[in-house]
């Protein structure tokens, strides 16, 4: 072997560019190396696309509401399904195109091959062995498919198959309501197809508020067929795939999976490290340091399973590349959690979910949409907000909501949960009128009525009017 390396990247997506930008700071004694298709799952498969699809199933949907409006003419239009998903890709290519752009002119420090651990300090590439102070692992995940489901060929699609569809057949099926089977199942049922939504629990899109979930089925299912509590069985049947769960059999022609991702981390060579895996063959991993162990290997992005989400993806692929080439790993204090899932109303979670808190010590402030005045002009009100709150403090520990425009709301409570903002601070904190945002000051005085000290020297302790328009 030549002269050992700084670092080898084993992955080009988020997490891995993240990587590369810092370690490209501090070294040019390093390889990128990439097995497949360079330019991120985001930009090709994942949030990108699937938003594209999201946009113009929303603008479709919206038809609905023109005769309310005094809008005339709604049911002249119609969704160009194969013009719509040309759109997408049209899209998706501009942003993969992006992408490819922070590792153009890499030269010879960017390789497509498959890498394999040969321990802490040696990556064989396609036959290749190189020497390297410190190994960056940041391979990503796929989509999870049962191995029998693959029979039915390309009527089984994933979020990696969806986009490249010229067309869909007018009955799907999505199995798993988590995060992308919310989106992509009201998308498709938004656009005019028959749409029948499969998930063995009794939550949705990673909600576990109970009241959330109830009105949240109930508003998902004026779009679509939605069967929760039973595994989802498929066999082939005369003019197309059955889909069972429970008493439920539905026909359909195609079938999207949408049960979560997989780690791209077999044979991979983990097992070369020395240190205990788990089931799913995953060494544990410091989420300040993304390192394993005290071994100079650093695993970040979805290949952890910690936070498949870009922004943690991005976070921790920055931390890899710093700690990689430090002398010691620095202890990096993660940002708030904040998930948004892009359904109409959106989903949110901000900070941990309800069902980890405790609850004797947790109290609860909630606003319903259906009366706010701005989303009544707008005809979107639907949803609610639940925010959480520490009892003795009164320090705002985290919301989940469903509400219009909610993807804004989760950002305004994730920064207060990441500054410990008490409530009552936030009360006192401007609120203009009429706007979205006025629910979240609702929910905010109902959480305040329950917390133990109530302030009364500023304007943190105004009531409502009591009058729903205004307040």
């Amino acid at each position: 072997m030549s002269q050992p390396l700084d670092t080898i990247i084993i992955g080009a997506g988020t997490a891995g560019l993240a990587a590369l930008r810092e370690v490209r700071k501090r070294t040019d004694r390093y390889l990128i190396v990439n097995e497949g298709p360079w330019g991120t799952t985001c930009a090709r498969v994942g949030c990108m696309p699937s938003k594209a699809l999201i946009e113009a199933a929303n603008a479709f949907h919206r038809r609905h509401t023109f005769e309310e409006f005094g809008l005339r003419g709604a049911s002249a239009l119609a969704a160009d399904l194969p013009a719509v998903l040309q759109r997408v890709r049209a899209l998706r290519d501009d942003f993969v195109a992006g992408a490819l752009q922070a590792t153009s002119g890499l030269g010879k420090a960017q390789m497509s091959g498959r890498a394999t651990l040969l321990g802490p300090n040696s990556v064989d590439i396609d036959g290749t062995a190189y020497a390297t102070r410190s190994i960056i692992i940041a391979t990503g995940s796929r989509p999870r498919v049962p191995d029998e489901w693959l029979a039915f060929g390309d009527r089984m699609l994933t979020t990696d198959t969806l986009f490249e569809q010229p067309s869909l057949g007018p009955r799907i099926a999505v199995i798993g309501m988590g995060p992308i089977g919310a989106e992509i199942s009201q998308a498709l049922a938004r656009l005019g197809l028959q749409v029948a939504a499969f998930t063995t629990g009794h939550t949705l899109a990673g909600l576990s508020e109970p009241e959330l979930n109830t009105e949240l089925a109930a508003l998902l299912k004026q779009n679509m067929v939605l069967h929760m509590g039973a595994e989802a069985q498929l066999r082939e049947v005369p003019g197309g795939i059955e889909v069972s769960s429970g008493n439920n059999r539905v026909v359909v022609d195609q079938v999207i999976a949408a049960m979560g991702r997989v780690p791209n981390v077999e044979d991979l060579g983990l097992e070369t490290l020395g240190v205990p895996l788990d089931r799913r063959g995953l060494p544990t991993v410091d989420p300040q340091t993304q390192q394993i162990d005290n071994l100079p290997v650093f695993l970040a992005g979805d290949a952890n399973t910690h936070t498949p989400l870009l922004h943690e993806a991005a976070d921790e692929g920055h931390i890899a590349g710093m700690n990689a080439l430090a002398i010691a790993p620095t202890r990096f204090r993660r940002r708030t959690l904040l998930s948004i899932v892009f359904t109409d109303p959106n989903i949110a979670i901000v900070g941990p979910r309800v069902a980890d808190m405790d609850p004797h010590h947790t109290i609860t402030g909630t606003a319903s949409y259906a009366t706010q005045g701005r989303a009544r002009t707008a005809q979107r009100n639907h949803g609610r907000l639940c925010v959480y709150a520490d009892h003795g403090s009164g320090r705002l520990l985290g919301a989940e909501l469903y509400a219009p425009d909610g993807e804004h709301l989760a950002h305004l409570l994730a920064l207060a949960v990441q500054q410990q903002l008490p409530v009552h601070d936030l009360l006192g904190m401007p609120f203009y009128h009429p706007t979205l945002e006025e629910g979240l000051r609702t929910a905010l005085r109902d959480a305040a009525r329950q917390l133990p000290h109530t302030r009364v020297s500023d304007l943190a302790a105004c009531p409502a009017l009591g009058v729903p328009a205004l307040d």
